[in-house]
């Protein structure tokens, strides 16, 4: 019975290290494919920037731009403390929201909520922090788009929100919205980066479900 039920534990990992090394050959060459090939760097208009901390990607956009003020979703009540929304920037991130609301650190990871969230088994949310300009560094790519583009990809994160309460983030300047779409292995947090940045039109992989399959085009 032991040796039996040893081949099909046996079995059973060999099918997942082969789903797994799929993936992620899937992802190098999803991420590989451009999607706006055409696209240019505007010469003027508004500078936004996407931070990257190894696994999550956020956009970063200015509080008030080309027409597009986000101080109508986001109000100086829902951080914990108000004064930090005088910021010049507001940094969004989408993902699941068991995974975000109990994850404050990645040495509090929880494999379960991983599982969880790769499996589309949840709601989401966007996590919204207000931040000064973001500095130039190793994890941060920047890049100017025109108006019109500037305004694609903030009607794209505008229609991320849904109708709910936000909760208190991490700290004193983030907080939690509920949002719309379900999270999964196939459409994970730079997935939704990518896919607003594609929106805008800015030349992006197909498919970017790592970070590095966003940055590397920016």
């Amino acid at each position: 019975m032991l040796g039996w039920l040893g081949r099909v534990v046996w079995r059973l990992g060999q099918v997942l290290a082969l789903l797994v090394a799929g993936y992620a050959v899937a992802a190098v060459v999803g991420g590989a494919i451009p999607v706006n090939s055409g696209w240019q760097q505007a010469r003027s208009g508004v500078r936004i920037y996407v931070i990257d901390n190894g696994i999550h990607t956020d956009l970063v956009l200015p509080v008030a731009a080309e027409g597009v003020d986000w101080r109508d979703l986001m109000k100086p009540d829902d951080i914990a403390d108000p004064a930090q929304a005088r910021h010049s920037h507001i940094a969004f991130g989408w993902g699941d929201r068991d995974f975000y609301l109990n994850t404050p650190s990645w040495s509090q990871v929880s494999p379960v909520r991983v599982a969880k969230a790769m499996a589309g088994m949840g709601s989401t949310v966007l996590h919204v922090a207000h931040i000064p300009a973001p500095g130039v560094g190793p994890h941060m790519r920047t890049i100017v788009l025109s108006p019109d583009e500037y305004r694609r990809l903030a009607a794209f994160v505008r229609g991320t929100f849904a109708e709910g309460p936000s909760v208190h983030g991490y700290g004193a300047s983030d907080a939690f919205y509920p949002a719309k779409g379900g999270y999964s292995a196939i459409r994970t947090c730079n997935q939704w980066t990518g896919s607003a940045l594609r929106e805008a039109g800015v030349k992006m992989g197909w498919w970017t479900p790592f970070t590095f399959a966003v940055m590397r085009w920016l």
